[in-house]
Order: structure tokens, then C-alpha cells, then sequence
């Protein structure tokens, strides 16, 4: 259904059971699609491609311009995934020419009141941005992140699969997955062990990853605490994709214990 006031291009691809509410405008370039719903005033433009049984509220704002003084109309693209919220307010920007072309979304993410997913960002599968939280451009938030409200996250920052960053934190350093961060800029305070048991993770797995952070972080000498850790912790892999994060090529450094 498509209510009489909303503005639809003739060229955009709208499937089946698509609901587009009053005073919504939805550009030539944009897919949607099935059962996804699209409330009142939200406006949808450039080479946007939404996937099915999203649910987006009034006032968002989906495929206008990156926030970017490079970009310069150039030919990019930004696709979301499946069963998607997205609140009141959102903006989401397409990818610029110089990192990528690309911004996407994943699948059953929340992104409430006023948050904002810049240009070239990667969100992966069931994230939840709270209010107020902007994601600068090229970051790359992992699978089952929940981020608190008013948190921001510096341009070109991971934050590793399951992480939990609280509340009003100024996020400048790469999360490690499964930890937990907060303070005015980010300091690593651990594992977020709630995370973990909720997706019921075994015991044993999360103590050895436990003892495993331990061994990482008991000192500021990260390179040397991996290249000592020893080879019964590398079995686990909850710990390989802790290492595989920590060795990987980054743009920020990793947020410590020892962050300041």
C-alpha cells in the first residue's frame, strides 16, 4: 500500500507488500524490498537498495549525500539488509569514491533515535546503535555490537564481533570482539561475559578466553604477550578471533586496559 501522498518515482523497484507512508519520498534509483514498511516523511534517495521486512520510522533519512567534502556526485551505493529498525531520524549515507563505493547494513539491526551511519561504514548482522550514536566513515562495526547512547565512533574504527561500548563514550581506538569499553574515551574493562552467555557460549570456552584476555593485556607490550601466548589458548576459537583482530592491518590503535 501506498498512500496517495507519498512521492514515488516511476523508475524505482518497489516489491511486493511494500507499505510507503504519507509525504515519504522514495528516489528513481531506490529497491525495496518485500514487506518492508516505510512510515510517514522518511525520504529514501541515490543507489539505495533495501532489503525485505525492514521497519523504517518518520523522519529517516536514507541515501542522501555522504558527509564527506571529497564527495562530488560521484556513483556510490549503500544497501541494508533484512529486518531492519530504523527509528526516528536516522541518517545513513552511501560509500564516497575514495573508500570504496560502499556503505552497507546487515541484517536484524536496531538503530535508534538519531543515529548515524556515515559514508563507507560496514555494519554487520544484529547490531544495535542507541540514541544519539554516530558512526564516522569507514568504520566497520562487527556482528551483535550493541553500542550505548551518545556514544561516538571515530572515523575508520572496528569494533570487534559481540563488543559492548556503555554509554557517553568517545570511541577513538579499535574494540577488541567480546569486549566491553566505556569512559569519556574508551578504555577497555574487560570481557563483556553477559554477551557471551547469552549466546551460550559453554563455561569452559569463555574461561579459557577469560585467562586468554589475562595473558593479552597484562601488560602494554601487546606484541610481545601474542607472540608468547601459548599454543592451548590459540585451540580455542573464541581466542583466534580475538588474535585474528589484534594482528590484523588497522587505521586506530587497540583500545587497552591501559588507555588514556
Amino acid at each position: 500500500m501506498i498512500d496517495k501522498t507519498a512521492i514515488v518515482n516511476s523508475s524505482a523497484k518497489i516489491s511486493l507488500n511494500v507499505k510507503i507512508g504519507p509525504y515519504s519520498i522514495i528516489g528513481p534509483n531506490v529497491e525495496i524490498g518485500d514487506n518492508t514498511e516505510i512510515q510517514s516523511h522518511v525520504n529514501i534517495t541515490g543507489n539505495t537498495k533495501i532489503g525485505k521486512n525492514n521497519k523504517i520510522f518518520p523522519f529517516a533519512s536514507i541515501g542522501n549525500d555522504p558527509q564527506d567534502l571529497k564527495f562530488n556526485d560521484e556513483q556510490t551505493k549503500l544497501e541494508i539488509g533484512d529486518g531492519n529498525k530504523i527509528r526516528e531520524y536516522v541518517t545513513i549515507n552511501p560509500g564516497t569514491e575514495g573508500g570504496g563505493g560502499l556503505t552497507k547494513v546487515g541484517n536484524n539491526c536496531l538503530f535508534m533515535v538519531s543515529s548515524h551511519i556515515a559514508h563507507d561504514c560496514l555494519v554487520e548482522d544484529n547490531v544495535i546503535l542507541a540514541n544519539n550514536v554516530p558512526l564516522g566513515g569507514h568504520a566497520h562495526i562487527e556482528s551483535n555490537v550493541i553500542i550505548g547512547g551518545n556514544s561516538a565512533v571515530q572515523q575508520f574504527t572496528r569494533v570487534g564481533k559481540s563488543a559492548m561500548i556503555g554509554g557517553m563514550c568517545g570511541v577513538v581506538r579499535d574494540i577488541i570482539p567480546y569486549g566491553i569499553a566505556h569512559g569519556n574515551r574508551s578504555i577497555l574493562q574487560g570481557l563483556n561475559l553477559i554477551g557471551l552467555r547469552r549466546k551460550n557460549i559453554p563455561n569452559k570456552e569463555i574461561m579459557i578466553l577469560s585467562n586468554a584476555y589475562k595473558e593479552i593485556f597484562k601488560n602494554e607490550n601487546l606484541t610481545e604477550n601474542l607472540n608468547n601466548l601459548g599454543e592451548d589458548y590459540r585451540k580455542s576459537e573464541l581466542v583466534k578471533e580475538m588474535v585474528i583482530f589484534l594482528e590484523k592491518d588497522k587505521k586506530r590503535p587497540i583500545c587497552t586496559p591501559f588507555s588514556k
